[in-house]
Parts: C-alpha cells; structure tokens; sequence
C-alpha cells in the first residue's frame, strides 16, 4: 500500500472540529436572548437562569456517559444524534410561552445534546487518533466551541434585535443540521476501521484492542468510583468546576445582561463576546503546544490566576462605550478562556491513563455543575441587588482557590507508558 501524505487521522479531526463549530450555536444564544425574552413576555433573569442551569447541568452530566457510549456504539452515531437533538430543541424553542417550557427546550433536549458533544468529544478523538501532537489537537478541537461562538454569536444578537429571537433560534437549529453530512460522511470510530495506527504510533507496537463493548453505564460509574479514590481527582474537579462557573455560567450567561444595565447596547455586547471567541481560538492552540511541553500544573495555576485578576477588575471597566481597558479585558479573558482545557485533558490521560476520557468526562461533569450554579446565583444577585459586582467578585476569588489547587496536584508514582514523548517537564 502506497503511503498517505496526510494522515487519515487529520481528517477525522477536522470533521470533529467542524461539528463542534456546528454544536456550538447554542452555547452563543443564552446571554443574546435573555432580554427579547424579558421584553416580550416578562420573565426574570432567575426564571431564565434556572433553564440554562438545568442545560448546563445536563450538559456536564452527560458528558461521562456520552463518553462511554462512543466507546460502546461508536463516535459517529453518538455525535449525529446529539446534533439532531440540538436541532430540535432549538427549533422547538420558537414555540414556547411560559418559561417553564424552556426547561424542555434549553434545558432537556439541547442539554443532552451538547452534553453528547461535550469537551470528552475532544478528548476521545485526540487519545484515540493521536499518540503525538495530542496537546495540539485537543487545543485545536476545544478551540471549535470559541469558533462556533464567533460564528454564531454576532449572527443570532442581529437576527434577534431585527427579525425576532425566534429567528434567532432557528439559525441555531440550521447549523446544528449542516453539519450533519459532515459527521455521517467524514468522521470514524478508530484508527482500525480503515486500517491505519493513530498518528504517531509506533508501527513495532501491537495495535490497540477495542474495548470491550460493555454497558455504558456501568463504565462511566466504574470510571468515577476508581477516579474518586484519588485526591487528585478531586483537585482536578474543583478547578474545573470554578473553571465553569467563571466562564459558562457568571460571563457566557451573564455578560450582555451586566453590560447593558451599564447602558452598552446589546449588539456591541455581544459583540465584545464574539472578539473573546476570536481569542479564546488563539489562547486554547497556544496552550495545547504549550501543553505538549510545559508543566500542565503551571499552566492551570497561572490561567485561573490571571483570570482571576481579570474578573476583580471587570466591574470597574463596564460603561455604556467601550473604553480600552475593556478592550484588554477581553483580549486577556478570551485567550484564558478555555485554554485550561488541553492541560486538565493531559493530566488526566498521565493521571488515569486509558480511563483518561472517562475521567475527564467526570471532570468535566463538575465543571458544568460549577457552571449551573454560577449562571442561578448570579441571575439572583442580579435581581436581589440589580446588580452583578458581587458575583464578579466571588468569582476572582475562587480562581485564586482554583490556582492553588491546581498547582499542588501530585505527580503519579510512575509514569503512564502512553505518556506523550515530546512534554518536556518543568520542575
């Protein structure tokens, strides 16, 4: 057989990468249609905030399962039902009337959807398709989500100010089901369905086996219970779950609504989120090359220090005009946005090894229970005191928590065999 110029496994990333573009267009939609929904049929902050906790809940909830039945029935088929699923629930938003229908919109149908798309998306394509260049590719894939936010974002703030949010809702619904053919057609299970090692395996090495196809259930709890036992589990878990709650849950959800009761219009708002995702592309790259070299511990304390830095300042900046210290603001926030991702992605490949997905998924799974919170308590601040300062300012505080933490994870006793060659480790 004739050598490949580009291996297959570039081509399946790219496929993932382009259904995470495509998934994302909800994770855009909250903060933009908070406030049409508000004027048309009066719902507070809190009601709706309990909508988008229960989908960011779910979102987290289902990302360890969601793992575990891509190994049981595949990545492909897993990936294009939770598109269909976000298509529906966005498509089906446009007929809601009271807010607790939100709940099964935002909250059941997108929830499971994007909780089946997840970051454990990210990392089981990267463990299984790469052995090296895995920081890069996972930083490259987490990127997908920022691009599909600068995609969406400025797309659905117009549509809902000049054609309705209910529009906006169906643009959402269309770019879940365009990448549909994409996954069907680009995208494959493992490396040994078309004969090929992952990309930068070792030919002297036997190939992987499968695993076996278990109960998915039954997997993920297995994965948990074991993972559970370690304090670093734990550390990684809490970082990650303030990691979400400064990020999904108090800016994702919250920012336009704070910006525009400084008087900053919606769109430019929203605007300033879409340049965030501009960044967040750029910051989540560099640190999955900086993954594959530096310390994974020193990257998580410094980002959730700087971001930490970053939120005590904001209520400071926010004004009806966009000053440039605003602008710094968010250059720095969208490049530390999710730019923890590759190195918590790492640290539990060396920490768990082949359960490292799994793990991740639980991980991942506090993360959006931190950002469930985050986007309720704010939503109740912001309507108690008619104001966020206070949610800001508890959040800066627990990513100094989140530093600390991070950076006194332990090392493993022994390395992982599968360890990537290329990390340089800095004492």
């Amino acid at each position: 057989m004739s050598p490949r110029r580009i291996h297959p496994a570039w081509f399946v990333a790219a496929a993932a990468l382009i259904a995470l573009i495509g998934a994302a267009g909800f994770r855009a939609a909250p903060g933009v249609l908070m406030i049409p929904l508000h004027e048309e049929f009066g719902w507070s902050m809190t009601e709706m905030s309990i909508a988008i906790t229960v989908n960011l809940l779910l979102y987290g909830l289902t990302a360890p399962f969601a793992a575990a039945l891509m190994q049981r029935f595949g990545v492909r088929r897993v990936t294009t039902a939770a598109l269909l699923l976000i298509a529906a629930g966005s498509a089906l938003t446009v007929l809601v009337g009271s807010a607790w229908q939100l709940l099964f919109t935002w909250g059941l149908l997108i929830g499971l959807g994007t909780g089946s798309m997840a970051l454990v998306f990210a990392a089981t394509i990267t463990d299984t398709w790469f052995v090296k260049r895995r920081g890069l590719v996972s930083g490259v894939l987490t990127a997908g989500s920022a691009a599909g936010q600068l995609v969406f974002l400025p797309i659905i703030a117009t549509a809902a100010e000049t054609t309705g949010w209910r529009w906006a809702s169906l643009i959402i619904a269309g770019g879940a089901l365009v990448v549909v053919p994409v996954v069907v057609f680009l995208l494959r299970d493992r490396p040994s369905d078309i004969g090929v090692l992952p990309y930068g395996a070792d030919p002297a090495q036997p190939p992987t086996t499968p695993a076996p196809k278990t109960n998915a259930a039954r997997t993920a709890l297995t994965a948990l219970r074991e993972a559970s036992r370690s304090r670093a589990f734990w550390a990684l878990a809490i970082g990650f779950a303030i990691c979400g709650a400064t990020t999904n849950g108090l800016v994702g959800t919250h920012f336009i609504p704070s910006a525009h009761d400084h008087g900053m219009p919606q769109t430019t708002a929203a605007g300033l989120l879409a340049v965030v995702g501009i960044f967040d592309i750029a910051g989540t790259v560099l640190s999955g090359w900086l993954t594959d070299r530096v310390n994974p511990r020193i990257l998580l304390a410094a980002y959730y220090g700087l971001r930490g830095v970053s939120l005590m300042l904001l209520p400071s900046l926010l004004s009806a005009a966009i000053q440039p210290s605003l602008v710094v603001f968010i250059v720095i926030y969208g490049l530390d946005w999710v730019a923890t991702v590759p190195p918590t992605i790492a640290l539990c490949r060396e920490l768990f090894g082949d359960r490292g997905p799994l793990v991740f998924g639980w991980v991942f799974a506090a993360h959006q229970v931190g950002a469930a919170l985050a986007a309720t308590l704010a939503g109740i601040v912001r309507d108690q005191t008619g104001q966020y300062t206070v949610a800001w300012f508890t959040a800066a505080v627990l990513c100094v928590v989140a530093a600390l933490v991070s950076g006194t994870i332990r090392r493993p006793r022994t390395p992982e065999p599968d360890a990537d060659p290329e990390r340089v480790t800095v004492p």
